[in-house]
């Protein structure tokens, strides 16, 4: 056997772990998120149901980007904190405001990407945030169906629009390739250009 050939492998092993890393974090913090608690025993716990996934449930690999910026990652959590605790109290207050009545709409959303994990990332982040949620997906189309509320106009429709696209700009340019990056910048170039206009 070539001394050469474990080296190999592992370098190969340590590869494929490091594209995979994202994915594995994003489990647990999924994890977390779903039982509402930041603790070292549901790290733990999360720790243990991602690699039961990863290893008992043996799916095709993701193929993710390999790139990973931690400063976009950081502002995507952060934002979708405090996306959180504002939602949350929108939805607190249009339940107890007595004097009109929350509209509600399903809108459709057509993403830029066109990548099975950052569509899914999109769809649990849109779905986590109180005051909107996931009904159907159409793959083949990139678009994403959500049923929110606070809806009365047209211009609310068009802003939770806006804040899907937003939440996917902020997940490429975190995990995404640089493909999908200039993807994301041409098409928000143009969102702006059409603005631009349509004001006149």
């Amino acid at each position: 056997m070539s001394p050469d050939l474990p080296q190999s492998r592992f370098r190969r092993a340590a590869a494929t772990a490091w594209r995979q890393l994202p994915f594995f974090v994003w489990l647990i913090a999924l994890w977390m998120l779903l039982w509402g608690q930041f603790t070292w025993l549901a790290f733990f716990s999360g720790l243990l149901a991602a690699v039961i996934v990863t290893r008992v449930f043996r799916l095709p690999p993701v193929e993710l980007s390999g790139r990973v910026n931690l400063w976009w990652g950081f502002v995507f959590v952060v934002e979708f904190l405090i996306a959180v605790v504002h939602g949350s109290l929108t939805v607190a207050w249009q339940v107890l405001d007595f004097r009109r009545r929350p509209g509600t709409a399903i809108i459709a959303v057509h993403l830029v990407t066109d990548d099975d994990l950052i569509m899914t990332h999109v769809g649990v982040t849109a779905s986590l945030i109180p005051g909107s949620l996931i009904v159907e997906t159409d793959r083949d189309r990139r678009i994403l169906y959500l049923h929110v509320i606070g809806v009365r106009d047209d211009a609310d429709v068009e802003k939770q629009r806006a804040s899907v696209h937003h939440w996917e700009e902020r997940i490429v340019r975190a995990v995404g390739s640089r493909a999908q990056l200039q993807a994301m910048k041409d098409a928000a170039t143009s969102r702006s250009a059409a603005v631009r206009g349509g004001s006149r």
